[in-house]
């Protein structure tokens, strides 16, 4: 594989942000059923790679190669779109918050069908979801940017043939740092580190309009009088999705 992916220039400090979170890996691991082996494809550091069964990871960026710990399962640095294994070599193939990273989602789509003799398991988000109130008032470029990037479900549906979609409520103190896993912790947006561990932050062409907005938010109280009812929330759907496909 030859050329530098985005976590090649992002990705030195994710680790340190984007912990599994063990609800939406306990809910991966119920997809993946009874499944002995498992190739994680755009599998970053590791996270959500079931430790009781076999795996392969598949990753193109070294910087995240290179921040996965020991114990961790054998990584292959390699593509979604040409995945270096015969057809059927897996019980399952997973992808998790992966797919808008890829060069061609539908080459790499095709891929996890042809190692996979069992199941696919997607985590993934709707494109058709509206978007939460930090895309609503302060950055609603990020829905212009990431809304593109995800396959619809339609699209999942025509690709991998009969699916079921299950919602992913996020928690409220979801580890993994992703775009709406602060949904109830506002002050976290203001944090660089978190930022810069979520890719669309990272394409903006400006970023201080909108913090300036949501500082000012923050201090005066506006926030917390618009938003007060999330704060009794316990979780949120805010359209990340789990999609399994069975194999014939």
């Amino acid at each position: 594989m030859s050329g530098r992916h985005l976590y090649d220039e992002i990705g030195g400090s994710y680790g340190a942000y984007r912990r599994p979170d063990p609800r939406i890996a306990a809910a991966i691991v119920r997809a993946l059923g009874d499944a002995d082996s498992v190739v994680n494809v755009g599998a970053g550091t590791g996270s959500y790679e079931p430790t009781d069964r076999g795996v392969v990871a598949v990753e193109p960026a070294l910087a995240m190669i290179r921040q996965r710990g020991p114990g961790r399962a054998p990584v292959v640095q390699a593509s979604a779109s040409a995945l270096p294994f015969p057809a059927a070599a897996f019980a399952a193939s997973l992808a998790v918050l992966t797919i808008h990273h890829w060069r061609d989602r539908w080459e790499g789509l095709a891929e996890l069908k042809r190692v996979a003799r069992r199941r696919v398991v997607l985590v993934t988000w709707d494109p058709a979801w509206p978007g939460f109130w930090l895309t609503d008032d302060y950055f609603p470029a990020l829905m212009t940017i990431d809304r593109p990037l995800f396959p619809t479900i339609e699209e999942l549906r025509r690709a991998l043939g009969n699916i079921e979609v299950q919602p992913v409520p996020i928690p409220h103190d979801c580890t993994d740092g992703f775009l709406g896993a602060y949904w109830r912790r506002p002050h976290a947006f203001l944090d660089a580190g978190v930022r810069g561990a979520i890719s669309t932050f990272t394409k903006l062409a400006t970023l201080e309009p909108g913090l300036e907005r949501l500082r000012r938010d923050l201090d005066d109280g506006s926030w917390h009088r618009r938003h007060a009812h999330l704060l009794a929330e316990s979780a949120l759907d805010l359209g990340y999705r789990l999609i399994v496909a069975s194999r014939p």
